[in-house]
């Protein structure tokens, strides 16, 4: 070659690198809000960075450069300096079939996987059509080996005729976009990051409509949750003591985003191996998790209870609870002796303060055992609860998954090994953990034999104790070792690659190893279904043993539970931070289709005080589930104990709520149906109204009632947002009529803020000291008029406590007003209640009544109140079982 030659070949290079570095430089070209982190946690380097094929370019913005220093969590996350290249490799198409439900996606690794190792070379994507609102994107190994969450949802076997979305899909690097069809709206689009595939390293990202994002618990945070760089980790974790956005006992990687025009999408992972979910500015979300597939729904609603609805049909409706479950709860960690609670319940009764069910935490056991009652401190506890019963009162008794495994005689432990229900260690053997008891095994309710075992515990218990619902705590599972007592195995299932940023950092911490056996799996995938799988046998088991619906409140929870449990928020504070994310935690299981879910009113730990209970009490008589409890060693808390203010507050938001039962009732039969929430945020019902999308200091009951509480120290008046309506207050004030604006309210200390919305009705029933007392009162009816003079309303009733075939013994009526009229139309009459409809109260009349009609015959058993434009008719006696006009002029 001559020098001609030599100088124009070294030019050729010289303009290929050239090429390659421009080319470099415009892939790692990326808006700080659009970075997508390549180096997860501690010890990132730019040399580190770029050995993974990635860029490293310091941030122009970040919210303070030292939080770097600290664990990478929710409080601390920030714009990566090392990031994916916007050409990262991922995956390409490879070929494309048809299948019955849609189509298939075959796809093959580009160059460069992840940064973790072991990274599939071929998966599949699965696109299934399932209903009109409803797509499936599965996307697993070509082999289709991997492990899949062992949790019944719905099956369709047959393409949807017609859908609402569109998928679309790009070639090389794979990305796919799913839009809503009526609107043009993409909800989904996966261009916005890189894919990655691995053996314990899934991730994918997406682009989102906007930051109206709600949902991925469970976590003590607000509502709508930040997308400025927050970090949400799930993985089922025992915490005492949580701060905000540290993953707790419940696992729900779903999501709801409100897009601009205000109709709401759904997104859920079937996923439930431990996993980091990213929320950044762009906005965008990622989820990262460490096994299983990535199993994608997206439910396009259109509207939030829409949304709602649809995932509770894949993951199952929401139970029935029995009525009496409905009323007011008390317990303790510290009641002592049956005569202190036999104390506590006296003095409910003589302040008039309504109580439904007594409660017993740990103390009442022998040596903590589960199954088992101290006969020295607690002797008598039968007799009392057989007492309770006798007064119209229900008791509820923790039990722990933890077995001890340390007497030879302890029937619990016998069974369990002669059944070999026991979760085993690596080396077959039962692993020994250690929980209240001591040194523990823990059931496998996985395993075939674990419903007749523990069926058999629970009834064997019923037979000394006459309990009415059982509360399952500590079912993370909880373990007070590292993992067991001989620590675990050395595996990249209890210290994996890539290491999810659970609390305390370790995986197999507070709970048992990640290498345990279970019947159908290892614990590193099954860890998060610990407490949904002993929340079906514990149902299954109560039904079995007491023929009638039961009250199962459980800690760990995961999509699906709903259908078989309850849920209590957990280890809360007594402080007034506390108070106010209750109310968030409760809109957060509404959509995770567990609406029987409430706080410990006052708080779990640490001293609560008068004006704190004060408000706490007048807010937790509208949670779903109402109960207060506090632990050992701290003040009392039940309201007599507290004083007069207390007592006062409590008895007239508790009196509240019992006149509401039957509409709250109503609100659990058609959750049962529906899916639609209990309590509802005010995005749920006013979603075209952009003012609630931050809204979680107030909340609703159904579609009718608004609840506005006091959660703040020293408040002498509350700032609560009205939607466009007419509005009637329930304890006194003027209508308010609302173009949607904000208003000041009293923070009255003996009555909470409550309004009932125009155009809706509720039934009420006079309320007594128990839902026992309550049913033998007369019923009623609120019915609350909108600018048309019209309201509509249902009202479902059965005996509360029915277990099969419920609709064959209920009745249900619907309410409608109309010109004047209101008119009763039962449809099904299956149950005959054995009291009468006595009252009625319409709200929104604008001037008094001449003249008031019952079934056509005139009554002068009316009254009418000019300033809350409220018309009020007693002594109906009326049968709902059959049709009813009441007619006003």
């Amino acid at each position: 070659m001559g020098l001609t030659g030599l100088k124009e070949a070294l030019l050729a290079v010289i303009f290929v690198l050239f090429l390659i570095k421009g080319s470099r430089a415009d892939s790692c070209s990326v808006a700080d809000d659009s970075r997508f982190d390549c180096y997860p946690g501690l010890g990132a380097s730019e040399e580190k960075c770029k050995a993974r094929g990635c860029c490293w370019v310091p941030a122009a913005s970040r919210r303070n450069p030292k939080m770097r220093a600290a664990r990478y969590n929710v409080s601390n996350l920030d714009t990566p300096y090392c990031f994916y290249p916007s050409d990262f490799g991922g995956y390409k198409v490879s070929n494309v079939k048809n299948t019955d439900m849609g189509f298939m996606i075959y796809l093959e690794l580009n160059s460069r996987g992840g940064p973790y190792g072991n990274n599939y070379k071929q998966i599949v994507a699965d696109v299934s059509f399932e209903t009109q609102t409803r797509l499936r994107v599965t996307i697993r190994g070509a082999d289709d080996k991997r492990y899949r969450v062992p949790v019944p949802i719905q099956k369709v076997t047959q393409k949807s005729a017609s859908q609402d979305y569109d998928i679309t899909y790009q070639n090389s690097p794979f990305s796919f976009q799913v839009k809503r069809k009526s609107t043009g709206k993409i909800i989904f689009d996966t261009s916005a990051g890189p894919m990655i595939f691995s053996n314990q390293f899934l991730q994918i990202a997406s682009a989102l409509q906007n930051d109206n994002i709600y949902g991925l618990g469970e976590h003590v945070l607000p509502f709508k949750l930040s997308t400025q760089w927050q970090l949400l980790t799930l993985f089922a974790r025992d915490i005492g003591d949580p701060p905000g956005g540290v993953n707790l006992y419940g696992v729900f990687p779903y999501y709801m985003n409100i897009e601009n025009d205000g109709n709401a999408h759904g997104v859920f992972l079937l996923n439930s191996n431990a996993q980091d979910i990213i929320l950044q500015p762009k906005p965008a979300i990622t989820f990262r998790t460490v096994g299983g597939i990535l199993d994608f729904f997206f439910f396009m609603g259109p509207t939030p209870n829409d949304v709602i609805q649809q995932y509770t049909d894949l993951v199952g409706k929401p139970i029935v609870p029995p009525y009496w479950s409905l009323g007011f709860h008390l317990c303790r960690w510290g009641y002592g002796t049956i005569e202190r609670m036999q104390e506590v319940d006296k003095n409910m009764a003589d302040n008039k303060i309504p109580l439904d069910t007594q409660w017993n935490d740990i103390e009442y056991m022998d040596r903590y055992l589960d199954f088992s009652v101290d006969s020295k401190k607690w002797h008598g506890l039968s007799q009392y609860v057989d007492d309770l019963h006798n007064k119209g009162m229900h008791y509820v008794m923790i039990i722990d998954p933890g077995i001890s495994n340390q007497y030879s005689d302890y029937h619990a432990y016998k069974r369990g090994m002669e059944l070999d229900v026991f979760i085993k260690d690596s080396h077959g053997q039962p692993l020994v953990g250690k929980v209240w008891p001591g040194l523990t095994v823990y059931p496998d309710f996985f395993h075939p034999n674990a419903q007749q075992y523990w069926t058999e515990m629970i009834d064997g218990f019923q037979k000394t104790i006459k309990f009415d619902g059982l509360w399952i705590d500590m079912n993370e599972p909880s373990n007070f070792v590292y993992g067991s007592t001989q620590g675990c195995p050395d595996s990249s299932y209890n210290t994996p690659p890539y290491m999810p940023s659970v609390a305390s950092g370790q995986l197999p911490a507070q709970t048992i190893c990640m290498t345990a056996k279970q019947y159908n799996g290892i614990h590193y995938d099954l860890h998060s279904l610990y407490g949904y799988s002993e929340g079906v046998a514990t149902q299954n088991a109560l039904m079995s043993v007491r023929k009638k619906r039961s009250l199962v409140i459980g800690r760990s929870t995961f999509p699906g539970s709903g259908s078989h449990q309850g849920h209590w928020t957990g280890d809360n504070h007594a402080n007034w931070d506390d108070l106010y994310k209750s109310i968030p935690g409760i809109l957060n299981f509404q959509m995770f289709g567990i609406p029987l879910v409430g706080a410990d009113i006052c708080g779990f730990q640490g001293d609560t005080n008068v004006e704190l209970c004060t408000r706490w009490m007048q807010l937790g008589a509208f949670y779903p589930f109402s109960r207060n409890h506090n632990t050992i060693n701290v003040k009392a808390q039940d309201p007599p104990s507290l004083g007069q203010q207390v007592i006062v507050a409590s008895r007239n938001a508790l009196n509240l709520r019992y006149l509401l039962l039957p509409y709250l009732y109503t609100l659990f039969y058609e959750a049962s149906f529906t899916g639609h929430p209990v309590a509802r945020a005010l995005l749920f019902e006013f979603p075209k109204d952009a003012n609630t999308y931050a809204i979680d200091q107030q909340f609703m009951w159904g579609n009718a009632l608004l609840i506005s509480p006091v959660i703040k120290q020293g408040a002498s008046s509350v700032m609560a947002y009205f939607p466009s309506g007419i509005w009637y207050s329930l304890t006194g004030g003027p209508p308010i009529n609302s173009t949607g604006q904000t208003l000041q309210l009293p923070a009255s200390l003996e009555y909470p803020n409550l309004h009932m919305r125009g155009g809706f009705i509720a039934p009420t029933q006079k309320p007594g000291l128990t839902t026992t007392a309550s049913r033998k009162n007369p019923l009623g009816l609120y019915a609350a008029l909108d600018d048309n003079g019209e309201a509509h309303g249902t009202q479902f009733i059965d005996d509360g406590e029915v277990l099969q075939d419920m609709l064959l013994h209920a009745t249900n009526v619907t309410y409608t007003v109309k010109d004047g009229v209101l008119t009763s139309y039962p449809g099904m009459a299956n149950y005959k209640p054995e009291v009468t409809w006595d009252d009625l109260v319409v709200f929104g009349i604008k001037q008094s009544p001449g003249k008031v009609t019952i079934n056509g015959a005139g009554t002068s058993s009316f009254q009418y109140d000019q300033k809350q434009m409220q018309l009020t008719v007693s002594n109906m006696k009326l049968s709902i079982l059959q049709k009813n006009t009441i007619q006003w002029n």
